[in-house]
Parts: structure tokens; sequence; C-alpha cells
């Protein structure tokens, strides 16, 4: 059984693989969050806690429910679950530091003679550092976005299931390798200072903002796949496309202006010191 039912209009049934394995990451933060629940130092908080599971069931929502089906019929629907699965999804996932949980949840002996000494070593290290070096998720957040959106791939993805899962997939990835030196989970290490964060999350308005432009303000339908559906919820084709571009741009102003506003609160001294990590993050 597939992840999820696409392009079958109607016919939505529950999708077992993605609904197990989501239960799955239930069971396991549940388990290690009770566990950390007896190390004061260490715990994780209810609302960090909360935060994880609405995150985990956005992103259901986005790939598992209704809404999955309405992505073919409506560029809306799409731009929904792209805000679900890149923006805000694995920013409240994160937040829940899920490898800290997760790690608490195996057994320790486990954990300390296999995982800490290959989270410990040089190679992995280094790929650790190169891959949350800011630049580098700035980057793969932006060329997914241009990527997935350029007409005519986006067409293509939209025919295929298996290039549609992809898509999803990388949007979700993504998500979580720009988020990564914003919010700083376990065991994230800082790499630069905290006033850099705030022209990270400027420039990565930067790209939304021109595709939702050019959507809101096209006087042209600029995925044309839609033009072989009928009209849905009495908005035509270009008002969709328009409406999915208004959206786009005012959520991920609002979404990018919260860790901005945080960030900046603590640079102003308004908040003390955290010792967790220089970004959001904090058990």
């Amino acid at each position: 059984m597939p992840l999820m039912n696409h392009h079958v209009p109607g016919h939505w049934t529950l999708p077992l693989p993605l609904t197990l394995l989501c239960l799955l990451f239930v069971i396991l933060y549940f388990k290690g969050w009770r566990n950390l629940r007896a190390n004061p130092a260490g715990k994780i908080s209810t609302s960090r806690a909360i935060g994880f599971l609405s995150g985990l069931l956005l992103i259901w929502i986005a790939i598992g429910s209704p809404l999955a089906m309405l992505d073919a019929q409506l560029l809306t629907a799409h731009m929904v679950q792209h805000l679900l699965l890149m923006t805000i999804g694995p920013a409240l996932l994160l937040l829940g530091a899920p490898l800290l949980a997760l790690r608490s949840s195996l057994p320790q002996r486990f954990v300390q003679a296999l995982l800490d000494p290959m989270f410990r070593s040089n190679p992995l290290q280094s790929v650790g550092k190169f891959l949350s070096n800011p630049i580098v998720c700035w980057l793969a957040a932006s060329v997914t976005l241009i990527l997935w959106h350029i007409p005519t791939i986006f067409a293509v993805a939209l025919e295929s299931p298996a290039l549609h899962l992809a898509e999803h997939a990388t949007f979700l990835f993504a998500g979580f390798f720009f988020w990564w030196p914003v919010i700083q989970p376990w065991p994230a290490s800082p790499i630069w200072p905290r006033w850099p964060l705030l022209l990270y999350l400027f420039l990565a308005t930067i790209p939304c903002d021109i595709l939702s432009a050019y959507l809101t303000f096209s006087d042209r339908v600029v995925y044309t796949s839609y033009l072989q559906n009928p009209p849905a919820l009495g908005f035509s084709v270009l008002q969709d496309q328009q409406f999915a571009g208004s959206l786009m741009w005012t959520c991920v102003t609002i979404i990018y202006l919260v860790p901005a506003a945080i960030l900046t609160i603590r640079l102003l001294g308004c908040q003390p010191q955290e010792t967790h990590s220089s970004g959001l993050a904090k058990p």
C-alpha cells in the first residue's frame, strides 16, 4: 500500500504505512520524553513535546489526509502542503528536540556502545558541521523551492505519484535543513553568532517573495495542468493561483518574523543567555 493515495478524487483511504510510521515516532518520542523527566537538567518541557506531536500531525495532514488529493485540483492545496511540510512541520518537530528524545528511548547499552561513539567520530562530526552550515542550509531550502516550482518539473511531478512523493520528501528534508541553524536542537552546536541568523531569515524570504509575487500578480495561469480541472470551490484557475501566491507570501513572512523577533529580543538582552544553544531551542 502506498504512503498516500494520489489522484483518486473522492476515494481517500487511511494511508496505513504512513500512519503506523507516525505512531512509531510518537511511541519512541513519548518513551524518551518520559525517561528524560527523571533528569531535571536534560528534560524536554511539556510545551516542546506538544510542539513535536503537533508538527508530526501537520506532516501527516499534508501527505496522508484528503488534502493530499486536492493538490492535483487546487494550487492553493499544494501551497498549504508546501507550508506544512517545509515551513511549519519541521520547525515544530525540531523544537521538540527529537534526537534527544530518541536517544533516551533506545537501550542505553546500545547508545553507549555504538551510537555515542559513532556521533563523536571525526568523519561524522565533519559531515554534520558541513550539513548544518547556514549557507548550505539556506541553499538547500532555496534550491528545493525553486526547482519544484519550475512549471515543467511541477507538471511532471503532478502526474507522477513517485516523483510527487519525492517532491514531498525533499520539501520535508529541506525544511529540516533550513530550521536547523535557527532552532539548533540537540546535538547542534553553534557555528555562527546569533545576529547573522536575522540576515539568514531575511534572505530566506527572498525566493519565497519572488515566487509568490509572480503567482499573485501574473495575468496568466503558470501551471497549465490545473486548466484541465473544473473550477473548484468557486475559484477560477487564475484566482486559485493568485490566492495560493498570496497565502504563501503572507504565511512565510509571518512565520519567519516570529523567530526573527525572538532572536532580536535576546540580542537586545531582554532575555537571559541561553545555555543550551545560541538558537531558539531549549529543552
